[in-house]
């Protein structure tokens, strides 16, 4: 029974989640339990367990007399993994990883910087293993295993900061470097630049070089952004 319950409730966020993530319904539309218990077939308190959900994400308010009523984009929990997946699966999702790549150029080339600062050695040691597996995985065009280096190799380096508000942001990183390869945004083999950058961020993290890590960062974000736009495509990571 509890199986057949969470099918249910994720049934009713998996279709009502991604429309108002997509914008098809308007901030201040009206949803009832009622109204959802009809359109979904489900019971009022798997239709109450999914208006929580959705609430807890920001993108609706639930209030006695009002209804359930959609939230404005800009009180969404926009860092929330899920919600970032609903939106890269829309018609939006251009638009997502734009202000996803903006995000990671502002923060990631300072992280790098206090990587290569505070980074335990042999912890920045293993950054440099990392890219060479990446490299050795990129070339052969194994993007799956090329896909989960890049999310430990962006994720270490949050965390090496030192600082648990950048190593918070691991899961925003990690959606848009999925993103990119799920909604084939990615050649097949990863660009020769692309790679040689993330060897020189993470030779610059071991060796304690704070400025030249900032700066390979940043080129990465650059890189790949010019990269996309040269194949007409809106920048993704």
């Amino acid at each position: 029974m509890a199986t057949e319950h969470r099918t249910l409730h994720n049934r009713v966020l998996a279709v009502l989640g991604p429309a108002i993530a997509a914008g098809d319904y308007t901030p201040g539309h009206a949803f009832t339990l009622q109204g959802l218990e009809q359109d979904f077939g489900v019971s009022r308190t798997v239709a109450r367990e999914a208006v929580r959900v959705l609430e807890s994400m920001r993108l609706v308010v639930s209030r006695p007399r009002t209804g359930i009523r959609v939230r404005p984009q800009r009180d969404w929990s926009v860092f929330d993994p899920q919600l970032i997946r609903w939106r890269l699966a829309g018609s939006g999702r251009m638009d997502q990883l734009r202000s996803l790549n903006e995000l990671r150029a502002a923060v990631e080339p300072g992280a790098a910087a206090l990587a290569a600062e505070r980074g335990p050695a042999d912890e920045r040691a293993q950054l440099v293993v990392v890219a060479e597996q990446m490299t050795l995985t990129g070339q052969a065009g194994e993007l799956t295993t090329f896909m989960e280096l890049d999310i430990t190799f962006h994720r270490r380096i949050l965390e090496l900061s030192g600082n648990e508000m950048l190593s918070g942001l691991a899961e925003v990183v990690t959606e848009v470097l999925v993103g990119r390869t799920s909604y084939d945004l990615m050649p097949h083999n990863p660009r020769p630049e692309a790679l040689r950058l993330h060897t020189a961020v993470a030779q610059a993290i071991r060796d304690g070089l704070p400025d030249v890590a900032e700066a390979a960062m940043r080129s990465i974000v650059t890189e790949v952004a010019d990269a996309l736009r040269e194949d007409g495509t809106e920048p993704v990571c």
